[in-house]
């Protein structure tokens, strides 16, 4: 390392936020960015540790001391160089990626860890303004053609290494516009969607071919697609799988885990009670000018955001930035910690109380909280009957139990579902193809990333579940090593 003592000198600075005030006005992204000189003095924090924790835990395996050093010295292009071998698309997790790898970064023994997606961002938006990331198309194509179904962050990490490789790559898109979760999931103030576009021309013009709003299989298997139920947007174009079988050489589904998670409790049938990422993903479309949708505003309204995780929090910051009157955000399970806990030590990874910028910006947070009913008024919602819980711990397992005498209730005018997904939709394309489902629902894999159908792959969270979008890049790119090496 450059200065191997750095860690010494130079404390954790994180990059922090617009002022409260402001941003709440608009979707523009909330993380401001240090100037180069204080980037470069985080990036010396990098301690020459022996064993860097942070390569093991990272999803995409980035080789952080190396690309530190090379921020440290000023060498961006080096830096750029080295992070780009291992990650497709730096600009997306540097923005949204919880940092697996700081969790286990050695200066966390007794420490802050290094600002590790931080300085990712920083690269990647420097080798940006360098002008270093242009098109580079493949010298030589190798005559096999592959169809991806799914412009998610797995779909296109898959098709961006093989069309590296020499593959003919088309990458069909149930959607208007490619992304996935990366574009209808995640707000704009996390993450803008130019970047998305940014990174689609530059795969576009390196040959990989995209087929936007098409849809492979009947049934919806996005965030309120088009063509899907509710959305009022007809389907431009759809296309049996069993033709892109006979069309090309191998078939890898991307399609995500997208049948959310839903309660079961008496009112549920009301109106006003809406899944989390079909609110989020109505916002991400009007921002992005897409016409023809239903709207979804908590403006005037007491909002309940059902879910304690990312989701919930996007839902929290989405809905301050709506003029939501009152927002609660209620979690089945109990407050977590706000320090490490013996149970997990480093460099695991820690479930500890995460609060995001939507969190700072308004809204209650309650937790051991059960809904046990939705009340409402002519058929919409107002109010959810409530109680505590406590968790017992037996045999390593936990156990919920409603505390007596503890019901309350909620007022509500619009109630957000944020509890994640449980697998893969099953209905449309997964059954066209007639495709095993493993005992969680999601799509079997054979061996690697084979189905039961010989010519039709699968990567992402269509076979592993609903995940981060670093792992999810990760196994697309996994997914196009495999198929490389069979073809």
């Amino acid at each position: 390392m450059g200065d191997p003592k750095g860690f010494l000198k130079i404390k954790r600075k994180v990059s922090g936020y617009r002022p409260v005030e402001e941003r709440v006005n608009d979707y523009s992204e909330v993380e401001v960015h240090l100037p180069d000189d204080e980037r470069q003095a985080q990036a010396s924090r990098c301690m020459d540790c022996g064993v860097p924790f942070c390569h093991w835990a990272c999803p995409v395996s980035n080789v952080m001391p190396e690309w530190q050093d090379r921020i440290y010295r000023g060498d961006w292009a080096g830096a750029w160089a080295v992070l780009e071998d291992t990650n497709p698309f730096p600009e997306f997790t540097g923005r949204v990626c919880p940092a697996p790898c700081e969790a286990a970064c050695v200066l966390g023994v007794n420490d802050e860890p290094v600002t590790i997606r931080q300085n990712e961002l920083a690269v990647i938006e420097k080798a940006f303004g360098m002008g270093l990331v242009i098109p580079r198309p493949p010298r030589k194509r190798n005559g096999k053609k592959i169809a991806v179904v799914g412009a998610g962050p797995a779909g296109l990490s898959a098709a961006c290494f093989l069309n590296r490789a020499g593959f003919y790559v088309t990458i069909y898109e149930a959607d208007r516009k490619p992304g996935g979760y990366l574009r209808y999931g995640i707000p704009d103030f996390k993450l803008d969607k130019s970047f998305i576009d940014r990174r689609a021309g530059i795969m576009e013009a390196e040959g990989v071919v995209f087929r936007n709003n098409v849809l492979v299989g009947r049934g919806r298997y996005g965030f309120g697609v088009p063509g899907a139920e509710g959305t009022g947007v007809s389907r431009a174009e759809y296309i049996d799988p069993r033709e892109l079988e006979s069309s090309f050489d191998l078939v890898l589904l991307a399609i995500g885990a997208r049948e959310p998670r839903d309660i079961k409790v008496p009112g549920r049938e009301q109106s006003g009670i809406v899944q989390a990422l079909d609110y989020l993903s109505m916002q991400n479309r009007f921002l992005g000018k897409e016409d023809g949708l239903e709207s979804i505003t908590a403006y005037g309204k007491r909002v309940v955001v059902i879910g304690g995780g990312d989701t919930g929090s996007d839902c929290v910051g989405t809905a301050n930035r709506q003029g939501a009157s009152r927002i609660t955000q209620i979690e089945v399970l109990p407050r977590p910690p706000e320090h490490r806990g013996s149970g997990e030590p480093w460099p695991l990874w820690p479930k500890v109380l995460k609060t995001s910028s939507s969190h700072l910006e308004g809204g209650e947070r309650l937790w051991s909280v059960s809904t046990k009913a939705f009340m409402g008024k002519n058929g919409a919602v107002d109010s959810l009957s409530c109680c505590k819980v406590g968790w017992t711990g037996k045999d390593g397992g936990w156990t919920m139990q409603e505390i007596p005498n503890s019901d309350f209730e909620i007022g509500a005018d619009l109630v957000l579902l944020a509890m994640g997904f449980t697998h893969v939709v099953q209905k449309g394309l997964v059954a066209d193809l007639g495709l095993a489902v493993d005992e969680r629902g999601n799509i079997r894999t054979q061996g690697s990333f084979h189905t039961s159908n010989p010519k039709v792959w699968a990567a992402g969270d269509s076979r592993s579940g609903a995940t981060l979008v670093v792992r999810a890049i990760a196994d697309g790119r996994a997914a196009a090593e495999a198929i490389i090496q069979t073809l």
